[in-house]
């Protein structure tokens, strides 16, 4: 069991982040082969960016839902999700072929995704009795103080560190 932080705790994040939520949704539950190869290519992409942080990856979480699969994941930047999108060397743009050629045609199974540009102060997390997720596991967990209390106050503490960070 993953070790889980007493209390209550924020991100921090003092540069921009990308936010990248993706899944796949069975259309036909006995499609077994189609959506089966499509999840497994997630696996093998998940593999090489946990192995090489270099690209960009910071981490994330998976999250299973009736009849689907989805990501969040956290990347430094967008050139660097869309390298990896991109690039014929990364396993992302083979997968995607293939997904096109088999699943896209007769409709067994939807993918989709959604991209997000996180700057600092412009976001507010709170994490209650949990081991380090989300964006706090991307970026810094800290703990809530007096003044990170309320959802507001995490808001106006955040906008405070990136109006001082801009002066500097």
């Amino acid at each position: 069991m993953a070790k889980y932080f007493k209390g209550r705790y924020t991100a921090q994040h003092d540069e921009s982040i990308v936010v990248f939520v993706i899944g796949m949704r069975v259309n036909r539950l006995l499609s077994f082969k189609t959506w089966l190869t499509t999840a497994r290519a997630m696996g093998k992409m998940l593999q090489t960016l946990y192995k090489y942080p270099e690209k960009g990856f910071k981490g994330g979480q998976t999250i299973f839902y009736w009849r689907g699969i989805g990501l969040i994941q956290y990347w430094d930047s967008f050139e660097s999700l869309e390298k990896f999108a991109r690039e014929p060397s990364e396993p992302h743009l083979e997968a995607w072929k293939e997904f096109n050629r088999s699943a896209g045609k007769d409709g067994s199974v939807g993918v989709w995704h959604e991209t997000y540009q996180v700057q600092p102060g412009k976001f507010e997390a709170i994490y209650s009795n949990m081991p380090e997720f989300g964006l706090a596991a991307a970026t810094k967990h800290i703990s809530v103080s007096a003044k990170r209390e309320s959802a507001r106050n995490r808001m106006e503490v955040a906008r405070t560190v990136e109006e001082s960070n801009q002066k500097i």
